[in-house]
């Protein structure tokens, strides 16, 4: 029941964030807003299905790179209609590699999506004429639920209305996530992760929900994608690139991939530590290194990992007291 409520209050601060917090911290919370949708379709490849994934940035930039497409090419300038593009696009690219991919497990899936990454990585760069090459391509201001919205200048536009748009499509996505997790599919992907030779000879269909999951995990990259695109103005082919993907899942380890919150926790922290270092240095990336390797290896399950042993630590030393103290003797009258 705490965690439920702990939840409530979170979110009920991130939806009263614009009527007290500066534009700029507003404009830091949404990229948490996109690399938590990100990351729960991560995770659910990775900590729940056991397959650690090097390519997924390539979905982020299928999501971004969809979105600039739906307006260049197709005349879209719907914000809901880019993210259907992008959730085709994750599909008819996800599926097929899905297949291939759910073949193998441990390294050999890992350097099999990171080929997949880079691999895309290169179209984007080389094919300068569907791609825009190494400048990426233009991702316009978009209409939300049919509405223009040109009265918000660019830094109100995205402040406000885009703003409360991202974070109902977090909650949505999360809670989506959620039962799946908890649904007997979620348990089917489970038991693939911890023993798949028993798994498969209980009924579960191993290749199949690994399959599943990553086509999920793809869509969900892709729809963050497309709300960095429409943040940032652009589709970069660097969004693609192995070293983001490194940083997906380096925020994935950071908040605790083994709890559902995990990675969102794992995301704001990332964003949080890296922005304020970038004001302070220039070296901001060595002491982002140095400061996020240290959580890793003093909360060797992540930030919420660690929190959860430290209470479950409490909670055995109060039952020990507890046991340990003189009961009062009985009376004998």
């Amino acid at each position: 029941m705490m965690p439920r409520i702990l939840i409530l209050i979170v979110l009920a601060a991130l939806a009263m964030a614009p009527l007290v917090m500066p534009a700029y911290f507003l404009t830091v919370l949404i990229p948490f807003f996109a690399y938590s949708i990100i990351l729960f379709g991560l995770n659910l490849l990775f900590g729940y299905g056991g397959q650690l994934s090097f390519g997924h940035a390539m979905f982020v930039a299928v999501g971004a790179y969809a979105a600039a497409t739906s307006y260049s090419v197709l005349g879209i300038a719907s914000f809901e209609l880019m993210l259907m593009v992008a959730v085709l696009a994750a599909l008819c690219i996800g599926i097929p590699l899905a297949l291939v991919a759910s073949r193998f497990t441990g390294i050999f899936f890992g350097v099999l999506t990171l080929s997949f990454g880079m691999l895309f990585h290169s179209i984007l760069f080389k094919f300068y004429d569907l791609t825009g090459g190494e400048s990426g391509m233009r991702v316009p201001r978009p209409t939300l639920l049919g509405m223009e919205l040109d009265a918000y200048n660019k830094i109100g536009f995205l402040t406000g209305p885009f703003y409360y748009y991202c974070l109902i499509l977090l909650v949505l996505l999360g809670y989506l996530m959620w039962r799946l997790v908890r649904s007997p599919y979620g348990l089917h992907l489970s038991a693939s992760r911890d023993n798949p030779v028993k798994a498969l000879y209980l009924g579960v269909r191993v290749r199949w929900v690994r399959t599943v999951a990553f086509v999920i995990s793809a869509v969900y990259g892709a729809i963050g994608g497309v709300m960095l695109g429409v943040l940032t103005g652009l589709a970069d082919p660097e969004l693609s690139y192995w070293t983001h993907s490194g940083h997906l899942v380096f925020m994935t380890i950071l908040g605790g991939f083994q709890q559902f919150l995990g990675p969102a926790l794992g995301a704001l922290v990332m964003i949080l530590v890296q922005d304020q270092l970038m004001a302070e240095t220039e070296y901001w990336r060595f002491f982002v290194g140095l400061a996020l390797a240290i959580i890793v290896l003093v909360l060797p399950g992540g930030i919420l990992g660690g929190l959860r042993r430290i209470k479950f630590k409490h909670k055995e030393t109060t039952v020990h007291e507890d046991a340990t103290q003189p009961r009062p003797a009985r009376s004998t009258a």
